[in-house]
């Protein structure tokens, strides 16, 4: 069952990775953030060299699940996420998760493009400020914006993020409606 869910996430991400997502550009820039050789074609390897180790991670991630533990405390003009386990294995993955996923927000390179949570966040990724600092057991993140909608839109991605580690390659297959569209 794993294994078939694992597949699914696998066929649905390389779908993506395609064009069958949004603009045909499943993991690039948000449109009209970049120059000719920026954003275009981004996951198919050849442009954005860090996706598969990202998605390995990502995967690693999700297999363990079970023995992550994940906290969400809202600041007005974002949040702040604890998110640790006791294995030292898992540990050094989170913070290697978030160390890339620092690095594609400060370049807005975005992923998980089909969902249009993650599509509208990567489109503001100019007005979010990322920091994070290691804990020994995994990562405090900080995550805020000036921008009042954009926000709202950190605090629906935290609150994504803490139902991929509850519900695993379920939710990962699902798109996430932006905050005001429930």
């Amino acid at each position: 069952m794993v294994q078939s869910r694992r597949w699914l996430v696998v066929v649905l991400f390389a779908g993506a990775l395609v064009g069958l997502s949004i603009g045909g550009n499943s993991l690039a820039q948000p449109p009209g953030k970049g120059g000719m050789g920026k954003g275009k074609g981004f996951g198919k390897g050849k442009n954005d060299p860090s996706h598969q180790a990202d998605m390995e991670v990502f995967h690693f991630l999700l297999d363990h699940r079970e023995e992550i533990r994940r906290t969400i405390q809202d600041v007005p003009t974002g949040v702040e996420t604890v998110t640790e386990s006791d294995k030292p294995e898992i540990t050094k993955k989170i913070q290697e998760h978030v160390v890339a996923m620092h690095k594609r927000v400060k370049q807005g390179r975005g992923i998980h493009m089909r969902d249009p949570l993650f599509a509208e966040l990567f489109r503001e990724y100019e007005k979010i400020k990322m920091t994070y600092e290691k804990t020994e057991k995994g990562v405090k993140v900080k995550e805020i914006s000036d921008d009042p909608q954009v926000a709202k839109l950190i605090q629906a991605h935290a609150r994504v993020v803490s139902k991929f580690v509850q519900n695993g390659y379920d939710e990962v297959c699902k798109n996430h409606p932006l905050p005001g569209d429930q």
